[in-house]
Parts: C-alpha cells; sequence; structure tokens
C-alpha cells in the first residue's frame, strides 16, 4: 500500500483518534500521473458502505479519468479552480437522488457526504488526495452531463497523487497546506443549543 501524505505536523487532535482524519486535506497539487484502476475503484467501494437511510444508497458518481471526458467537465468548473485541477486524472461529480419509492428522501445530502467521507479516507490510505469543489456551474454541469432533475448535484472533486507545491501559481502556494479545525467546544453543545458541554466552559 502506498503510503499516505502526512500533516500531523500541523494538526493535533484533543483526543485520541486514528491518524488517517488528521492526513485528509485538500491540497491543489496534483501529479501528472495516472491512478490504477483497481486503486480507484476501491474508493467507490469504500463509498459503497457508507450508511444511509433505509439503505437507499442515494449517492450517484460521474466520473470523468480520459482526457475526452475531462475535457467535458472544464466548462463548467470556474476559472480558479480550473487552474489547478486541470493537472487531476480523475474528477467525480457527486450526486445524490431526491426522490425513492418511498417519495422524498429528506436525507439524501446527508447520507451523500457520508459516502464522500468513506471516499475521502480511503483515498487516504491508498496514498492518494482528494480536493472537494462547489466552484462551479451546477446548471451547467447539469445540462452537459444529462444529469436527471431528480438527482441533486452536491460538489465536484478532484483525485490524484500530490504534487510539489511549487507546481501551483504563486497565489496558491502559501495556502498549500492543511487546514486548522475548530475547537470541540465550539461546536457540541449539552443538553440544549447553546450549554457547552461539562468541562469544556
Amino acid at each position: 500500500m502506498s503510503k499516505a501524505p502526512t500533516s500531523t505536523l500541523y494538526r493535533q487532535a484533543e483526543y485520541d483518534i486514528d491518524p488517517v482524519y488528521l492526513n485528509r486535506w485538500s491540497p491543489r497539487s496534483f501529479l501528472d500521473k495516472d491512478v490504477p484502476e483497481d486503486v480507484l475503484w476501491s474508493l467507490f467501494e469504500a463509498a459503497r458502505w457508507a450508511p444511509s437511510a433505509f439503505n437507499l444508497q442515494p449517492w450517484r458518481f460521474v466520473i470523468a479519468r480520459t482526457p475526452e471526458d475531462r475535457e467535458k467537465f472544464y466548462p463548467f468548473i470556474s476559472e480558479f479552480n480550473l487552474a489547478w485541477c486541470r493537472k487531476a486524472p480523475v474528477l467525480v461529480l457527486i450526486l445524490s437522488q431526491r426522490v425513492s419509492d418511498r417519495g422524498d428522501n429528506l436525507s439524501h445530502a446527508f447520507d451523500t457526504g457520508a459516502a464522500w467521507g468513506f471516499l475521502a479516507l480511503e483515498a487516504v490510505r491508498k496514498g492518494l488526495i482528494t480536493h472537494p469543489m462547489t466552484g462551479f456551474d451546477m446548471a451547467k454541469a447539469r445540462e452537459t452531463l444529462g444529469i436527471p432533475d431528480e438527482y441533486a448535484i452536491q460538489a465536484l472533486i478532484a483525485i490524484g497523487y500530490q504534487g510539489p507545491r511549487e507546481a501551483l501559481p504563486d497565489g496558491l502556494q502559501e495556502r498549500e497546506q492543511p487546514s486548522q479545525r475548530r475547537p470541540l467546544s465550539s461546536f457540541v453543545h449539552e443538553g440544549v443549543f447553546g450549554r457547552k458541554p461539562a468541562g469544556k466552559e
């Protein structure tokens, strides 16, 4: 197995967790290197096992891994994101099915987010990087790729191997490091909204 990029020099957990969570971040520098098919499919295999309400599994992935398919994606990606994601060997549009034979699926986005999380963590295990984006024209993506209205467009992700920071445009090089997170006490409430957990005041 490939060694995953390490970011624990930048990040420290408050409590003991597996390092895979700290090592997952969103670089923008990609190597011009293809992802082997078995490695790529292992990411979607991980996503397949995410939990979902009533086991509806509402997630769908439209992948572009050939030059011809990636060219279809480029026109709906913002100029800012296109400046760095052109080197990514795989682009994936994440969709969620809004309806099922039960009617409206109120947790379609929540469940699809879980599948994306599983995919992103498996990517780290395989020595890959992922970068999610919402900076693209969703209406144009829907039209270009023929996505039916019953599917919500959630995000676009780039997948590949991490490249050097120096390969990015000057304005992005300084941002090419793992970001920090808020402390637990800032987002966990106990009993009622607004009450900090005991011992976290």
